[in-house]
């Protein structure tokens, strides 16, 4: 067996399989192109590169390990799946489920044994899973990411939608209405709004302490736990799941005011998401990173929208101040996430009316080593704050 990359994914596959070898991109040489040998490839090569497209028998890590998967729940979309992956987590681990996939533990690693894997599940796997399919399959809503991986995004769209095409009469798919004439053997539960989610559970969102965008990530969970076990809705549960940090984490600096660490917003959706929230305050907010190429005239359409000033960093900075000129929003190019900060403080007067967010609609790599990094930057940032 051969496998593509050598980071964690490809790392753990080689720990089941002793005698395979790793190639990367400095391996293209030694590549045998002509072998019809089976290649698990790591989810974050895009098809267009070269040992990928000089592979005859690739195939994805969820197809090689199909046959120890015992019931299995997927959770794709741009937005929410980490959350909904560790909602349905913290509602099911007494039945014996594990989660895994995108986050945490590659499915390689996952206990056999156990009977449900809850399995956040990207973009780039589905575009290479052929054979392999979820008993259950939530597709929360799907909006401009990775771009530069698929190309565009109908392919990216299509890759999301992938396992609906694999799927049986015996399964169950949760999807947006907008897919509603994408065919499937599935039973499938259409949605356009958390309403729409909470109406087909019976679920009373009122009983739920999380709110937009949570709100939805939550309703979702529950029903899906309630499906797959045929038991009562546990709101008392669901309430004690903490939240991880840096998604709409709120703090208060040393003048009580309000600050938000939505670091973990990496493309437009979830930006937009995040205003959203905080639509009756004025908002100081901070954007900007590594796009990756996606169409950002959707989120300064929303800003226009808002009382809100604009604080650029990162490696769009100059995209982002030409698109606030465009849309009339009132943006300021800082660079680096520091400045933004001190800028900030200089106008942030009030401490209930007012908010300072960071949500970038970027991703950090061009300043930071991840979003956490960049989210706990932030927060030393405020609180080394002088008077």
């Amino acid at each position: 067996m051969r496998i593509l990359g050598k980071g964690k994914t490809a790392l753990s596959i080689k720990e089941v399989y002793k005698d395979a070898i790793l190639y990367d991109d400095g391996d293209l040489e030694k590549f045998d192109k002509e072998s019809e040998e089976l290649t698990v490839v790591s989810p974050g090569i895009p098809p267009h590169n070269n040992l990928v497209k000089s592979t005859k028998n690739l195939v994805s890590e969820y197809d090689l390990f199909r046959d120890n998967m015992p019931f299995s729940i997927w959770i794709s979309g741009t937005n929410g799946k980490t959350t909904t992956t560790q909602m349905l987590q913290h509602l099911l681990k007494d039945k014996e489920s594990q989660c895994g996939g995108n986050i945490g533990f590659p499915i390689a690693t996952l206990d056999v044994k156990k009977k449900i894997w809850i399995l956040e599940t990207s973009s780039f796997t589905l575009h290479y899973t052929n054979v392999a399919k979820p008993n259950i399959y939530v597709l929360l809503p799907v909006s401009d990411d990775h771009l530069s991986w698929h190309g565009t995004f109908e392919e990216y769209e299509k890759a999301k939608l992938k396992p609906l095409s694999l799927m049986t009469k015996h399964d169950i798919a949760i999807i947006p209405l907008k897919f509603k004439s994408y065919q499937t053997d599935a039973k499938v539960i259409y949605y356009n709004s958390t309403d729409d989610l909470a109406q087909y559970f019976k679920i009373d969102v009122n009983k739920i302490k999380f709110k937009e965008p949570f709100l939805m990530d939550a309703v979702i969970a529950l029903g899906v736990a309630t499906v797959s076990t045929n038991e009562e809705i546990d709101y008392n549960k669901l309430n004690t799941f903490i939240q991880d940090p840096h998604k709409l984490e709120e703090f208060l600096d040393s003048k009580q005011r309000i600050w938000v660490d939505d670091s973990k917003a990496t493309n437009v959706d979830a930006t937009i998401q995040a205003i959203k929230t905080y639509k009756d305050k004025k908002i100081y907010l901070i954007l900007g990173g590594d796009d990756k190429g996606a169409n950002l005239n959707p989120l300064f359409e929303e800003l226009q929208k808002y009382e809100i000033e604009l604080f650029f960093i990162g490696k769009n900075r100059e995209l982002l101040l030409e698109l606030s000129s465009k849309y009339n929003v009132n943006g300021k190019i800082c660079i680096y996430l520091d400045e933004a900060v001190e800028e900030i403080n200089i106008r942030f007067k009030s401490q209930e009316d007012a908010v300072s967010i960071l949500s970038p609609a970027a991703a950090s790599l061009d300043q930071f080593s991840s979003y956490k990094e960049r989210g706990e930057k932030f927060k030393e940032f405020v609180n080394f704050l002088k008077n």
